[in-house]
């Protein structure tokens, strides 16, 4: 893949990408598509982050068709709301068509990745988060099958700088502190996919929001 740089110049064009203070194209000719911003900006996000979707497309507000779990739902005409229920959302604009979804989760532990492309030289963490940020101790990180850091107490695994080796999919361990229970019980995380674009024909901010169909 660092070999083949005219595939990955290409590949950047074709980024998703959608900037905190505007609606970037999705390539040089100024091809657009519909995107769903989430807020805070991590994903998957977290249902107790109270997260907010915001859908971005051609035509108005109003005209706003959203989905949850690939169903029609019955948010429609609006174009952001908060989150109430866990799931994969989408939002449908005519002209642009449906975005892609945004998972929101309500699982004992989440791993999380920055919602903006990761480019190559940055420095980016990923957090690995309890339920409703119970605490979390003993965690493990993997990259694939492989463990590529451990901490008694941390619940960060930084990235610096990043390689277009780093991409891949990561998941986390650990012992959540169940509140409920009063005691520790070893959870695992869902996978999520980080994807490491090298510089070459960025057409957007590196400071942009970045929705993806993760996992």
């Amino acid at each position: 893949m660092a070999g083949d740089t005219g595939m990955a110049g290409k590949v950047v064009l074709l980024l998703i990408t959608v900037a905190l203070v505007g609606w970037c194209p999705l390539s040089p000719t100024g091809a657009q598509t519909t995107q769903l911003l989430v807020e805070p900006p991590w994903r998957p996000a977290v249902l107790w982050d109270q997260v907010t979707l915001t859908c971005k497309g051609s035509g108005t507000a109003g005209a706003t068709t959203w989905y949850k779990d690939g169903q029609r739902w019955g948010q429609k005409g609006l174009n952001h709301f908060t989150v109430k229920e866990s799931g994969a959302y989408t939002c449908d604009r005519p002209g642009t068509g449906r975005s892609p979804p945004v998972r929101v989760l309500q699982d004992w532990l989440v791993l999380q990745a920055p919602a903006w492309p990761l480019l190559e030289g940055d420095t980016v963490t990923l957090r690995c988060q309890g339920w409703r940020n119970w605490s979390v101790t003993q965690v493990q990180f993997y990259h694939g099958e492989k463990e590529v850091s451990r901490s008694p107490s941390g619940t960060e695994l930084s990235l610096s700088p990043l390689q277009l080796h780093h991409s891949g999919q990561y998941h986390c361990r650990g012992l959540v502190y169940s509140e409920v229970s009063r005691s520790w019980v070893q959870q695992y995380s869902a996978l999520v996919t980080v994807t490491v674009w090298d510089r070459t024909g960025t057409a957007c901010s590196r400071h942009s929001a970045l929705s993806w169909p993760w996992r």
